[in-house]
């Protein structure tokens, strides 16, 4: 299951604890699934403060080995809010009007606000399960802690959306959906059979890499129609596309997992393949930069470090390595495709950065986008 439905158990535990109820190693949820509550084990739950505060700890087991968060520490801490008392501090932090959420350490927050990240389906899955427990007239305030959360956030591409400080509670659905499984890769292909079955189908596809990807190219105004969000098998569904005749195909994603494209590796988990800086040196080389940026990159510690040195000290160098790698994720897709067949399918490349800007569009990519109704502004 989700990180969010770990977060509710053991929030439903320290508001129990809270409650004077003797503790139970496992709470019940309802995981918004229509299929009856889910038991979630949580490990202890005790009163602190005289009291006033309980909290309760459990640890995260998504069931899918190639998790970030599987076997993740969680912390929640409790105490009600009397709605009544002028002096409560009703800040925006409020999710509705009795249910506060306070970021802890390690939990990602938005960089404008400071707010902590939440998807929708988490918010619902707090309010459903806690909300029956809060007595009348009160409130809840909830502080949620991941102490290795800011570690772990590193390895994600969270700073890409502007959250930061640790990892986001995100998520749809109560069960993982593990972008690494072969399971995934099948469902993915049996979505895109259904998209191009569709009589109205006109042979455009945009496929986004992940949940982050799909908010971004919907919030750009890609018709939804045409998108398609995808895992980390991206090798075989290029063939699945090719092979149902699509004409025109923009790969639509952050740079971080676009990038191992640009080198040949189609599968894009870093438990699996994760040689981004080796690929981005060799670029470098293959542009012909001065030996001294390119030993620069190589021993950066990221591809955002690189950039951002490389743009510091050269721009026109930085936007020719830009502009390269775009290239470069159309051409070596193309030749993947070749193994397997030959297809007239043109493919178009946009990347993003960690800002959330558009940054690193293809030669197709910008033909692509332009009909796809964005414009794009290159620089």
């Amino acid at each position: 299951m989700v990180l969010p439905v770990w977060v509710a158990g053991a929030a439903k535990s320290a508001m129990q604890a809270l409650r004077g109820s003797p503790f139970a190693p496992s709470q019940s949820l309802d995981v918004l699934d229509g299929r009856g509550p889910r038991e979630v084990p949580v490990i202890s739950a005790e009163v602190v403060n005289d009291g006033e505060q309980a909290f309760a700890i459990a640890y995260c087991q998504s069931g899918a080995a190639l998790d970030l968060t599987k076997g993740l520490e969680i912390w929640t801490f409790v105490q009600w809010i009397d709605l009544q008392d002028k002096g409560s501090n009703l800040s925006n932090e409020f999710i509705n009007d009795w249910l506060r959420i306070v970021p802890g350490k390690g939990v990602g927050t938005y960089r404008e606000g400071g707010e902590a990240c939440l998807s929708a389906f988490a918010k619902e899955l707090l309010i459903v399960n806690l909300r029956s427990l809060v007595p009348q007239g009160y409130g809840l305030r909830l502080e949620i802690v991941f102490p290795r959360g800011r570690e772990l956030a590193a390895y994600t591409s969270n700073a890409a959306f502007g959250v930061v400080n640790g990892l986001a509670l995100i998520g749809t659905q109560a069960e993982v959906q593990d972008s690494a499984s072969p399971n995934q890769l099948q469902e993915t292909i049996k979505r895109l059979g259904e998209k191009i079955s569709k009589t109205d189908y006109e042979g455009k596809l945009i496929f986004v890499i992940g949940e982050n990807g799909l908010q971004l190219a919907s919030a750009m105004g890609l018709n939804a129609d045409w998108i398609l969000k995808v895992g980390n098998w991206l090798g075989p569904l290029l063939v699945a596309a090719a092979e149902a005749e699509t004409k025109e195909l923009l790969l639509f994603g952050y740079h971080g997992k676009l990038i191992k494209l640009a080198g040949g590796v189609f599968h894009t988990h870093h438990h699996l393949a994760d040689a981004r800086l080796e690929i981005l040196t060799t670029l470098a080389v293959k542009e012909e930069l001065p030996f001294s940026l390119i030993s620069m990159i190589s021993v950066s510690e990221s591809i955002e470090e690189a950039f951002q040195c490389l743009k510091d000290k050269n721009p026109d160098y930085a936007r020719q390595l830009w502009k390269r790698l775009a290239f470069e994720v159309e051409q070596k897709s193309l030749e993947y495709l070749g193994r397997y067949g030959s297809w007239s399918i043109k493919i178009g490349s946009a990347l993003f950065d960690r800002q959330r800007n558009l940054r690193w569009v293809g030669p197709n990519g910008i033909k692509q986008l332009s009909s796809f109704g964005v414009d794009w502004e290159d620089f």
